[in-house]
């Protein structure tokens, strides 16, 4: 197999069929040898049966149907997993991202001897508050984390099988991908992209919040060096705070006054507190579940056509 094409499907029923249509024409452009792989991620709508009947109708489509929705990353390393081409292409079906990358990607890959090929947007998509917090997000993760992600980028990639094969060894159970793309490692050369704005997304501010968290706490440990480091400058601050107290007291018999401030003091430490143990929780239970050795996501049922072309 010389190319394989991966997607996920949640809520794509109304771009499926666009979307297949124009990556098919971009593929036959480079390699008559080549695989579709629709991975659907427990979509609420008809996404399943729309790529199904595209299923039917053409043998180099195949369908993995996950039991239920495991998230956007983790059917997308099902789909991998399920690849066999020398390269592989992967992008959102949302025609957010043009199919017609895959052309360029390809060329540009041959063009400088990479093993990866990825795009990163011209000007990040959205209204200013998506704007705002994506930047902040970057900025936030390549401050606490130990390997630079790229910022700005975008699902579709085009990758060796060798780096494919490196990179689907990876068995996190919370997956943070672009994380994982960029510790892989190989050699990853970026692309500027347009990213057209569909202007509805399935990602709200609660699940932004938590892809934040989750990103930090799987690929970094630098939260758990600052609980330390916090802890002691308190520590220290107030030792030298309760000497000279004690000082003014013994010497010159005066009292403390302000206990609206040492209310609020209370309070400021107190809430440092829940939150340094509730850091602690979150990754306490993400080597829980990591020890548990669960599949990330669970096959359903597989859709293809036996001897393929």
């Amino acid at each position: 197999m010389k190319l394989s094409i991966v997607t996920t499907l949640y809520c794509s029923a109304p771009y499926l069929e666009e979307f297949y249509s124009r990556v098919r024409a971009e593929a036959e452009k480079i390699t008559s040898d080549f695989e579709i792989i629709l991975t659907n991620d427990g979509s609420p709508d008809n996404s399943l049966d729309v790529a199904i009947s595209i299923q039917e109708k053409d043998s180099k489509v195949r369908v993995i149907d996950l039991s239920r929705n495991f998230g956007h990353h983790k059917a997308i390393m099902t789909g991998l997993a399920h690849t066999s081409g020398e390269t592989v292409f992967l992008i959102d079906c949302d025609l957010e991202e043009a199919p017609e990358l895959l052309g360029l990607f390809e060329r540009k890959l041959q063009e400088v001897k990479a093993d990866v090929v990825y795009g990163v947007q011209k000007a990040r998509k959205g209204n200013i508050f998506e704007k705002i917090t994506g930047a902040i997000f970057y900025h936030l993760i390549n401050f606490l984390s130990t390997s630079a992600i790229p910022k700005n980028v975008v699902t579709a990639r085009f990758m060796s099988r060798r780096y494919v094969d490196a990179l689907v060894q990876h068995k996190d159970r919370e997956i943070f991908l672009a994380g994982l793309w960029a510790i892989t490692g190989f050699r990853q050369v970026p692309v500027t992209v347009e990213k057209r704005d569909k202007g509805k997304t399935t990602y709200n501010l609660a699940l932004r919040i938590s892809a934040f968290v989750n990103a930090i706490t799987s690929f970094s440990s630098k939260p758990l060096v600052y609980i330390f480091y916090i802890g002691a400058i308190i520590f220290l601050a107030s030792s030298v705070a309760a000497l000279y107290l004690m000082v003014r007291r013994v010497f010159f018999g005066i009292y403390l006054a302000g206990w609206p401030s040492l209310i609020v003091s209370i309070w400021l430490l107190g809430g440092l507190t829940i939150f340094c143990v509730g850091l602690l929780g979150i990754y306490l239970s993400k080597v829980y579940m990591e020890t548990k050795d669960r599949p990330y996501t669970i096959v359903r049922q597989i859709y293809e056509k036996k001897g393929k072309p």
